[in-house]
């Protein structure tokens, strides 16, 4: 699990396709690896990935095809600036929302305007995810804990405060990127539970 709080900006430093997966390596010289091992879970843009190498500056990981086919993974090139967040521990606070690392799919930037210092930006979501997501409810674009804002049809609009505008890749976006989105887990769990009680 995790928060949606990035702790640091890396970007992909190798990444190499094989038949159904591939392997990524990510350079990140501002993230603290010192408490990193072999088999740890980090979410990269979202994503939980676990590591299967380790430096002081880097790490690489496996991604799986089911990956590869719900997320940006595949379209991502070496280079590409990756936000990044180490799994949540018991002791640490909690101070975006519970996150599960796994993305429920693609979503693009429709509109985008500066509001101030601030950023706001509107999303088209997949159809089929678009009843999970609520007006002030959580979600997690490219791993980062947003609140929405309203809902408009199947888009829904973020405001993206200065601090996380200079802290992570959503400074990056414009009209027309596509983002990993993840929706909040509880909503999921509910429709899952009635769909159960219904059926019985």
């Amino acid at each position: 699990m995790f928060t949606g709080i990035i702790q640091a900006l890396g970007n992909i430093k190798t990444k190499i396709v094989y038949d159904k997966g591939a392997v990524f390596g990510f350079y990140a010289p501002s993230f603290d690896f010192s408490s990193v091992a072999i088999g740890d879970s980090i979410a990269v843009n979202g994503v939980c990935l676990t590591a299967i190498e380790v430096g002081h500056d880097f790490f690489t990981a496996d991604v799986s095809q089911e990956t590869l086919d719900c997320s940006t993974f595949a379209q991502s090139a070496q280079g590409d600036s990756v936000n990044l967040e180490k799994s949540l521990r018991f002791d640490q606070g909690i101070d975006g929302h519970l996150v599960s690392g796994h993305v429920d799919g693609v979503a693009e930037v429709s509109h985008q305007v500066s509001d101030g210092k601030s950023t706001r930006l509107q999303i088209s979501a997949p159809d089929n995810l678009v009843k999970y997501i609520a007006k002030k409810g959580s979600v997690c674009i490219n791993g980062v804990s947003l609140t929405v804002n309203s809902i408009i049809d199947n888009s829904f609009e973020l405001n993206i405060i200065p601090h996380t505008l200079a802290t992570t890749n959503l400074n990056a976006l414009q009209v027309a990127s596509k983002v990993n989105l993840e929706v909040d887990i509880i909503a999921r769990h509910l429709e899952q539970l009635l769909n159960r009680q219904s059926a019985q």
